[in-house]
């Protein structure tokens, strides 16, 4: 029987550890899509706890908190730290076969040297131990980035933000990674929302400039597409429901946003139209500016309306949704193809049902302005697990080019969650490693070392343009 998360931990082949422990595990981290928080990073903040860096704001663990009858008290309540952080360790007891068990675990290793295994009993040792630990300057924000080896990060931020953070960042000598922000202009686009028209009076503030008109609203994101382009952006991010594809023509857009200027509710047509014209108008501006494009959909959001009206947003009650017609996918980047050509194109959904559509679609749409210029994305959310991450891999690998594969990223709010990389690396390894012992590849260590730097580390910096260096 093999030790508990030992050195070959998910290694199950001599050739999956050899490509793991003198390749990938050497390579640094490139995290191109995130959500912390850059001011957290200028401040150089220190936890005064292991539940402050584990359980504020991470989902993740709240729902299966629930999933254990534990009350809201113990996961978003006024309990107090040590009562939430032992309810976390009596569930987390119960999470075998979960990918939380694992990530929470090497987080313990590798930051904190802890090589048992956290229950209720073991809580207080793993509580005292953490706490300890963090109180050294070696556990400020800026050197777990250090430690982690992370060379990269790339936040997500609002067209309306002033990105005053960034630039404290960038103008500090003494942070010697890099943080850029990424575009994610959901607010913009999700006209049906309640808060719709109060957002876009935040934007026009920003933009310096008045907005009402759909073409008033198309020149002030382009104004906050340069000026997020001058504070080093050159990613966008959206959270779609699904690729939709309601084409229609201008005027009628314009009748959309002015039936939403004038306080009526809108069609669910009326919807898929404005937000189609919206993302066409803003992917053609990133095939002119050079910049990626990232569509993260397939979520049903915010399901428990009881407690959305109590938390809010982004606070465990999401799922899967099933519904993402790869007919309106395609259609949507035939129609920006159309118009002046695709930009680079991350394409990641929530259903891993949608793998094999996606690897059929990206194959539509390559071609010589990049290596791998349309790419799924990795495995997300629901399914960055060993078995999704397998299954998006294999899948990868059967119908597209899997060695062009730009790999792992957090997705994540928490500085802690740079293991996941790790994770990433020995599923990839044994996955490749596997292929290789059952003479599916040749043991040709020079093409499988390229193979694994390049989707550990390389194939990120070459596709996004980084000012990096390839390992």
């Amino acid at each position: 029987m093999k030790q508990f998360m030992d050195k070959d931990f998910l290694l199950d082949t001599e050739t999956a550890k050899t490509l793991y422990h003198e390749i990938a595990e050497k390579m640094p981290v490139l995290d191109y899509h995130c959500h912390i928080n850059p001011r957290e990073i200028a401040e150089d903040k220190k936890f005064e706890n292991i539940t402050q860096v584990w359980l504020g704001g991470d989902h993740y663990k709240w729902r299966q908190m629930r999933s254990n009858g534990v009350e809201e008290k113990y996961i978003t309540g006024d309990a107090t730290d040590r009562e939430k952080f032992q309810k976390w360790a009596e569930t987390l007891e119960l999470a075998i076969g979960n990918p939380l068990y694992h990530w929470s675990h090497l987080e313990l290793q590798r930051y904190f040297g802890y090589t048992g295994a956290l229950n209720g009993e073991t809580a207080e040792e793993v509580w005292n131990l953490c706490n300890a630990k963090l109180k050294e300057d070696s556990m400020s924000v800026r050197n777990i980035i250090r430690q982690s080896n992370v060379k990269l990060i790339c936040t997500t931020d609002d067209p309306a933000d002033d990105l005053h953070w960034h630039q404290v960042i960038k103008a500090d000598p003494d942070c010697d990674f890099q943080v850029l922000p990424a575009w994610r202009p959901d607010k913009a686009m999700n006209i049906e929302k309640p808060e719709y028209l109060e957002y876009l009076e935040k934007l026009a503030a920003a933009a310096e400039m008045k907005i009402s008109s759909f073409k008033e609203l198309k020149d002030a994101l382009k104004k906050r597409l340069a000026y997020f382009n001058e504070n080093g952006a050159c990613v966008s991010d959206h959270g779609l429901e699904y690729v939709m594809y309601v084409p229609a023509f201008d005027e009628e857009v314009e009748r959309i946003f002015a039936d939403r200027m004038a306080g009526k509710q809108l069609s669910k047509e009326d919807e898929l139209k404005f937000k189609t014209a919206f993302m066409l108008f803003l992917a053609g501006e990133y095939k002119k500016m050079g910049w990626i494009m990232q569509l993260h959909y397939g979520c049903k959001r915010d399901n428990n309306t009881g407690m959305y009206n109590k938390l809010g947003p982004d606070t465990g009650f999401d799922c899967i949704n099933n519904y993402a017609p790869s007919s309106q996918t395609a259609d949507f980047l035939n129609a920006v193809n159309e118009a002046g050509g695709l930009p680079k194109t991350i394409l990641y959904s929530l259903n891993p049902n949608d793998d094999e559509a996606l690897g059929t679609i990206l194959g539509c749409f390559q071609n010589s302005d990049a290596i791998g210029k349309i790419q799924q994305g990795s495995a997300w959310w629901f399914n960055d697990n060993k078995t999704g991450m397998i299954k998006q891999m294999t899948s990868l690998a059967n119908l597209g080019l899997l060695g062009n594969f730009i790999g792992m990223l957090t997705d994540s709010r928490s500085f802690l969650s740079y293991t996941r990389h790790e994770y990433f690396r020995r599923i990839m390894c044994n996955l490749i490693g596997g292929w290789v012992e059952n003479g599916e590849y040749p043991n040709d260590m020079k093409s499988l070392e390229k193979i694994v730097k390049g989707i550990s580390y390389n194939n990120a910096i070459r596709y996004f343009g980084f000012e990096l260096d390839e390992q």
